[in-house]
């Protein structure tokens, strides 16, 4: 409860039932009914959630709502008491997720509750279900077995949620083969982080709202990421105002990375400091600092709160794919595998992509229900085609069939729809690209991929300012990416479109200089100095152009290069005859 009596944002476990058929009881035995609820209630009910840390929030004519500190409490009070109630002769329906709640300080309301109330609906007379949220916090700590039910769409929720049911039987211990096997889990192989309560360093009270706001508002956005597993805001708020050992923190909540920080105002001043640790090392994989001037405290919590959110993914994947290369490569999990192909895939070059490709056709293969393993492998497809170094249609084909088959297993697969939205930039579909990068960002909004490839769908759509909004916006959310040279590359399309042909040139300078055997980089260096009048520096470039990819001709150029205003693709291809491009 808010202690200021207003309203309280939190992501929150919440475990919703009711009773089975209790219309029709009450109809046919009223007072036998309400004696069975109470019974119910007082002697298993109230005291078994009291036993997991649960409140419970309020009880209906039919059912009750509770909230617990973590998903893990949440499902396993959940299980027990349908085994308790066995017993009853009143049969419970139980649902439980992981949202976003508001409390005001007598009930709480808001998605979490309402998806909650949805899910439990759908479980059968006696068992429980879960939201996928909840799957992927408890699936690789409860001893349950879970059945995937699929995708349900949930009135007031606009994208439809993944619901598990969960047995009541403990599952089978693994096989000594299955333990053995190093791919056998593969998703639970997923990064697993826990943001720790931030420090409020300024020694005022009232910066407490902003600090845990702060904190909360990263647990929220990282939750987005299909990719990483976060543990929830109850969980880890049990450590605030206590000096702790990150390393026994991440064995306590089994967790391979921790994020903590904390915050200091000064007048109108504020800073926030942040640091990623690798919890079995105890190292700092990344650390920032930000300097802020206070405006708007709300504008303020959004901005760094984006920031950081944006820029743990890829310091995460970075070194999960440095870990798994000095590993046996006969030995490695499917998310290591995963992790290392990525690692290959941006060094943006041939045989680096080429070996990525492999590496993820493998993971396809063994595993072809992980959704993240299709739009990662029809993403590497896609880039690979648009430089050059792949057989365009076949692979196109293929391409769109993993993302579309990716986007069906998760609908909240940003990935998925980032996979797309390239297809449809390839195919000369700006506007179809721009739709499903938009989407992807309705479902990450942190996305520095997402932006920038939208901003490369604006600029080849012939978008110059809209283009570069993006891609500064992506450029400003993930500075240190892998994708920078990419991103850069980006901006330089869109001022070439715009005809600020020194503006490209600067552009792909940068680019160069982080990746210098960049096909694209040569192409459009070459062209905006073909267009500025110096074609001897054009034809040098065209030449280092020449020697990296002798096979590249302005037919093939003409015929691959996704401009969709036909007077900018006119523009590129007379800049490359001028450099010396037949």
């Amino acid at each position: 409860m808010s202690e200021g009596g207003g309203d309280e944002r939190r992501l929150s476990a919440i475990l919703a039932a009711d009773v089975v058929g209790y219309t029709r009881l009450m109809e046919q035995d009223t007072d036998g009914t309400v004696a069975a609820w109470k019974e119910a209630r007082s002697s298993v009910i109230d005291p078994k959630i009291n036993g997991y840390s649960g409140r419970i929030v309020k009880h209906t004519g039919d059912g009750f709502l509770a909230e617990f500190p973590t998903v893990q409490d949440a499902v396993t009070c959940a299980v027990e008491l349908q085994d308790d109630l066995a017993a009853c002769p009143l049969e419970f329906r139980m649902g439980v997720n992981l949202g976003d709640i508001i409390d005001d300080g007598e009930d709480i309301h808001g998605e979490g509750v309402n998806i909650a109330a949805r899910i439990e609906a759908l479980a059968e007379p006696g068992a429980i279900c879960i939201s996928g949220g909840v799957f992927e916090q408890v699936r690789n700590r409860l001893d349950y077995e879970f059945e995937d039910l699929g995708e349900h769409e949930v009135k007031h929720v606009s994208a439809p949620i993944r619901v598990y049911s969960v047995s009541t039987v403990e599952a089978e211990a693994p096989s000594t083969e299955s333990k053995a096997n190093p791919t056998a889990s593969a998703e639970s192989d997923k990064p697993s982080l826990a943001v720790l309560p931030f420090d409020n360093m300024s020694g005022d009270p009232e910066q407490e709202y902003f600090v845990d706001g702060v904190t909360e508002d990263i647990i929220t956005e990282l939750s987005r990421n299909r990719w990483m597993t976060v543990i929830a805001r109850n969980t880890t708020f049990t450590y605030r105002g206590r000096a702790v050992n990150v390393a026994e923190v991440a064995r306590e909540l089994d967790v391979r990375y921790i994020i903590e920080g904390s915050v200091r105002k000064s007048g109108d001043r504020m800073r926030i400091n942040v640091q990623l640790i690798e919890g079995s090392s105890g190292n700092h994989v990344w650390a920032e600092r930000y300097d802020r001037q206070v405006v708007d405290i709300f504008d303020l919590q959004d901005e760094i709160t984006r920031n950081i959110a944006a820029a743990v993914e890829p310091e995460v994947f970075a070194l999960e794919g440095h870990n798994a290369s000095k590993r046996d490569p006969s030995q490695i999990s499917a998310w290591e595998t995963l992790m290392k192909a990525r690692t290959h895939f941006w060094q943006l070059n041939k045989s680096d992509t080429d070996e990525a490709i492999r590496l993820m056709r493998k993971v396809v293969e063994d595993f072809p229900d992980l959704p993240f393993a299709s739009s990662a492998l029809a993403f590497m497809y896609i880039v690979s085609i648009h430089m050059g170094w792949r057989v365009r249609d076949p692979e196109l084909e293929e391409a769109e069939r993993l993302a579309r088959k990716a986007a069906a297993m998760d609908a909240r697969d940003s990935w998925a729809h980032i996979a797309l939205g390239y297809l449809q930039i390839m195919h000369r579909n700006p506007d179809s690209a721009i739709n499903e990068l938009t989407r992807a960002l309705d479902l990450n909004p942190n996305s520095a991929t997402a932006f920038g490839y939208r901003g490369l769908a604006k600029g080849f759509g012939g978008n110059c300012d809209d283009a570069l909004a993006d891609i500064e916006q992506a450029l400003r959310l993930s500075p240190r990416d892998p994708q920078v040279p990419y991103f850069i590359a980006s901006k330089a399309v869109a001022h070439f479109v715009g005809g600020q042909y020194e503006e490209a040139s600067k552009c792909m300078d940068l680019a160069l200089q982080d990746r210098p055997d960049f096909p694209g980089a040569y192409r459009i260096k070459a062209v905006a100095l073909a267009h500025l009048g110096r074609i001897d520096e054009a034809r040098e470039i065209m030449d280092r152009y020449k020697v990296l990819y002798p096979d590249s001709t302005l037919a093939l150029i003409e015929a691959t290069q996704p401009y969709a205003v036909k007077e900018d693709l006119d523009k590129l291809i007379e800049g490359l005859r001028l450099a010396g491009l037949e």
